[in-house]
């Protein structure tokens, strides 16, 4: 290599990093505020965006926050980004919002979401027409799932109420013979799952992918009738005319979402956290750290980064 062509690499390189720096100039140093909810994979992606927008100069603050009340700070601008809005659970909540104007979907964060009711597979022999979903229309199927203070009905338990997914509505809809019952945390949901499974005794709850959970326990998704938009908003769509949601829950994307605001206020933040991709099996493993090994979210975090320099960096145009 020459001088010339080493030295005229040297300025092509200055020049790079003098744009970027002017780039970052035009953001505003105003704290960029991201929402934490109570389940442990959506505290390690809010980390992880926080992580690499503080990496590229910005101000981050932490907010927790309701997973769907968030929207009205987020319309408002008292909120900005959100990472995690479930396909599953939220799309509702989230095409409001976003037909205000107010909000934006930034893109898919990669991760595809499953939730739906799971049952560990030794309960097949107790309800052996599962995982049809009408294997639980059976008295004594139901009564397999009780608990003392369900009996003779069978006992769903369900994610924290602020989680949504229309449980409740599901079983008056299908006429099942279930009561719901909420877990108060994400923490309090997989602790019953693991003392119950661990005695081999009766339980029906909600799992959600990407977790530990599934790739843990031995067990079964139940197989309601299959989500179309329709049931969710149509009477008339699915077995009951007089009620929706008599269908599973919906499969597919998890979103980012924010305010609408972030672009302008934050340009170069803004195509970051456009950026920002991870898939089921980077998630899940971090979750076991976490949840199964006791690792702090911290700590998974900043080993992330560690090993993910270059692509973290791409996102931030370095």
């Amino acid at each position: 290599m020459t001088r010339t062509t080493k030295a005229m690499r040297v300025l092509t390189a200055s020049v790079l990093a003098m744009t970027a720096g002017l780039a970052q100039a035009q953001d505003s140093t105003d704290p960029i505020k991201l929402t934490l909810h109570d389940w442990t994979g959506q505290l390690i992606t809010t980390r992880l965006m926080g992580d690499v927008l503080q990496k590229a100069g910005y101000n981050v603050e932490y907010v927790q926050a309701d997973y769907l009340a968030q929207f009205a700070g987020l319309e408002t601008g008292d909120l900005h980004v959100a990472m995690e809005m479930w396909e599953t659970t939220g799309r509702d909540a989230m095409d409001a919002s976003t037909a205000t104007g107010k909000t934006e979907v930034f893109g898919p964060t990669g991760m595809k979401a499953k939730e739906e009711w799971w049952y560990p597979t030794y309960m097949k022999e107790l309800c052996p027409g599962l995982p049809n979903w009408e294997a639980l229309k059976d008295p004594a199927c139901a009564e397999a799932f009780s608990t003392a203070e369900t009996a003779p009905k069978g006992r769903y338990l369900g994610g924290p109420v602020t989680w949504g997914g229309f449980d409740d509505e599901r079983v008056e809809a299908l006429d099942l013979p279930f009561e719901v019952i909420h877990a108060g945390t994400d923490a309090a949901l997989f602790a019953e799952l693991e003392s119950a499974y661990q005695r081999k005794a009766p339980i029906m709850l909600w799992i959600y992918a990407p977790h530990w959970a599934p790739a843990k326990y031995e067990g079964e998704w139940v197989e309601f009738p299959e989500y179309t938009a329709e049931c969710y908003t149509d009477p008339a769509w699915g077995s009951n005319p007089d009620m929706a949601y008599d269908c599973g829950k919906p499969f597919g994307e998890i979103w980012k979402v924010g305010w609408a605001g972030v672009k302008d206020k934050w340009p170069g933040a803004y195509d970051a956290i456009k950026a920002f991709t991870i898939d089921n099996d980077e998630m899940g493993k971090m979750i076991t750290e976490v949840d199964l090994d006791g690792k702090t979210v911290e700590e998974v975090t900043d080993a992330w980064m560690a090993a993910n320099e270059d692509r973290w960096k791409a996102w931030i145009g370095q």
